[in-house]
């Protein structure tokens, strides 16, 4: 009788667990103890995206084993930068990934990353960012948002309607898409353009309606944007250095445990050193998918970029006081 009492308690435990497994019950459903809205703007097809769906959302998941979970709303589901930098802040959204250049709405001093022809190269920008400087900047920040890594969206390029551009008198009088930075601004007024801030969202409609003649992006953006479809000329200024962010929610950060705000961390510099990499390689590859969908595009040489440089020397000297002069010394020594 024993044996058969066994049995039947073997066979009634063997069906319990093929009906947990049949219909999500038992700890492998369990609902996740916090959940992880990560905003942000651009496209599926850009690295941001591709970085955040393959390394800080897999490993935050799988490290935390289901505990966080992390949903991403790309293409500005939930808004531009500054709507989710401010939802962050004030805890509706819990992270976002925005460019940096907004920050300087709600901290000034983040305009040292907006100064035109700031880093030689990208060597340059991440010591910069992942140094004393991103550090000073990042403790700068007022309360509500906390920065887990700095990431790229590269350097940024001109393109237009009404030719190549070679020198400041190119941009004379050209009606150019920026995004709402006052050094952006300035830096193409300087130039003798006519800035217009539009929200990235309304870009292309601006482009296609003639609303602006031009914008400037990072390469991989202008081409999954498919800017090239209202675009004729894309020339290669390279001007600006992108950032970006992981920004979080103070709050939600700090309610995590310990365990999981390592987990969060980590997931975070695996996601920007992944991000960098792939950022560089769209680069050369979305530049060549430019050229066969049949925009003209031009480099400077660098005879031409110096001219550039010398033209926007005046923007750091308007904007040493705001931003700091340490802080721009600190940005240029980067470059060594």
């Amino acid at each position: 009788m024993k044996g058969n009492k066994m049995e039947k308690l073997m066979v009634s435990v063997i069906a319990v667990m093929l009906l947990s497994l049949v219909f999500g019950l038992g700890p492998a459903s369990a609902k996740p103890e916090y959940v992880m809205k990560v905003a942000y703007v651009v496209p599926e097809e850009q690295s941001t995206h591709i970085c955040a769906r393959d390394y800080f959302k897999k490993y935050i998941e799988s490290k935390s084993a289901g505990r966080i979970e992390v949903e991403l709303y790309p293409n500005g589901q939930l808004g531009g930068d500054r709507q989710a930098i401010e939802s962050v802040s004030i805890g509706t959204i819990e992270a976002t990934i925005p460019a940096v250049a907004v920050l300087s709405n709600f901290q000034p001093k983040f305009q040292v990353f907006d100064l035109p022809f700031l880093f030689r190269s990208r060597a340059a920008a991440y010591k910069a960012l992942d140094g004393d400087l991103g550090n000073t900047l990042s403790a700068s920040l007022p309360k509500g948002l906390k920065i887990l890594v700095y990431a790229e969206n590269g350097f940024r390029h001109i393109t237009n309607n009404r030719g190549p551009i070679h020198s400041p008198a190119d941009l004379k009088g050209l009606k150019i898409r920026t995004m709402e930075n006052p050094v952006h601004m300035e830096t193409f007024r300087t130039l003798g353009a006519n800035p217009t801030p539009i929200n990235f969202g309304e870009l292309y409609t601006a482009l296609q309606q003639g609303v602006v003649d031009a914008e400037e992006n990072p390469i991989p953006l202008i081409y999954t944007s498919k800017f090239y479809e209202v675009q004729k000329y894309c020339s290669l200024t390279g001007h600006f250095y992108a950032a970006t962010i992981i920004g979080i929610n103070e709050g939600f950060f700090n309610s995590l445990p310990q365990d999981l705000q390592k987990i969060v961390q980590d997931g975070a510099v695996i996601y920007r050193d992944a991000q960098r990499k792939l950022s560089e390689q769209q680069d050369a590859e979305m530049l060549k998918k430019l050229k066969e969908a049949g925009m003209q595009v031009n480099d400077l040489t660098d005879e031409e970029k110096q001219v550039f440089i010398e033209a926007t020397k005046p923007v750091y000297e308007k904007y040493k006081n705001i931003i700091g002069a340490d802080l721009i010394e600190m940005a240029i020594k980067a470059n060594e």
